[in-house]
Parts: structure tokens; sequence; C-alpha cells
């Protein structure tokens, strides 16, 4: 990851231009993620319309991708991009140019660029903020890993690999396969 060493206040973030990068603020520091791979963009295609079909059919909210900033805090700045989010009906109230709140459902789909102490603040920062569920997808292991908000953190509650089908207390119907996740 790229960073530039120049801190960003709220201020300036609201004022900066629409930037086309996927970038996460840490501590008023940007963060810039590699460009995706091709297998990254496929998974993050077939998770977004197999959940965004789901959620259009019983109208529960909206579905989005990166790259948009769900806002952490403003001083230091911090925001998070996650490559898929789902915020409900009952939270739409979060909703603005940038997200100011926490998602029902955040997805990261790894890479191996991915630290451990990363995914861990990242997980810190979405627990803080009090997102419900978050899925790791991992398309080396061919898993996916759902954790749940528990005494302020997110916590494994199962772990999904092939053949299996991925459920979720936030979107309780849902059932994804899978091996539709990777081809």
């Amino acid at each position: 990851m790229s960073t530039q060493t120049q801190k960003l206040t709220y201020e300036e973030y609201l004022k900066t231009p629409e930037i086309k990068a996927r970038y996460d603020i840490v501590d008023g520091v940007m963060i810039m993620a590699p460009s995706p791979t091709l297998r990254h963009q496929t998974i993050l295609r077939q998770l977004f319309l197999l959940l965004n079909r789901f959620v259009a059919e019983h109208q529960l909210g909206e579905v989005w991708f990166a790259p948009l900033d769900i806002l952490v805090q403003r001083a230091p700045l911090r925001t998070r991009q996650p490559d898929l989010l789902f915020v409900s009906n009952e939270r739409s109230e979060i909703l603005g140019d940038i997200i100011e709140g926490a998602p029902d459902l955040v997805v990261e789909i790894l890479s191996p660029n991915n630290s451990r102490a990363d995914i861990q603040a990242k997980l810190g920062d979405y627990a803080g903020l009090g997102v419900r569920e978050c899925w790791l997808v991992s398309p080396e292991a061919r898993s996916v890993e759902v954790l749940g908000l528990s005494e302020g953190n997110l916590a494994r509650v199962a772990m999904y690999g092939s053949g299996d089908r991925v459920s979720s207390s936030v979107l309780p119907e849902l059932a994804v396969a899978v091996n539709e996740l990777f081809g």
C-alpha cells in the first residue's frame, strides 16, 4: 500500500474532489489500496449481483461497492472503504455523500497484500462503529469467514468453504453458495 504523508483534516477531506482510486484514511494519512486483480473483481461482481438481487427483491435496503467512504472518525480523520456494504432501510439515516455510521454488513475480499494487522485494524474500526456483520472472503482458501458483533468486537460466527452455503444473521433468508463466488 502506498501512503501520503500530509495529514488530511475532515474539512479538507470534504473539499477534496472525487477520487477514483481506492483509499482508506488512517489518522489523516491517505493509504491507497493496490489495484484489485481480475479474480478479486470477479468475486466482487458475483457477490454484488447475488446480494443486490436478494436485497432488492425483499426491499431491505441498499448494497454498494467500493470506492465509497465510511466515516469512522473526524479527528484524526479515519475512513474505510470495504469492498461491499449493505445498509438496511432501518439505518438509512447514515446515507449521504459518504456513509456516516455503521452499515449492517461489510465485505472485505482478502488479497495476499493484506496483513493480519491491517485486517484487524479494519475489523476494529467496523466494530467500533457498530457494524453488525462482516464477511472476510478469501480467494486463496476459497472460503468465507462470517464475523458477528458481540460485546463490541467482531468475532467469528462461522467459516464456509467449498460446497457450503453462507448464511447471515443480518439477511436471515439469504443463502450464498460459496462455489458460486469462486466459479
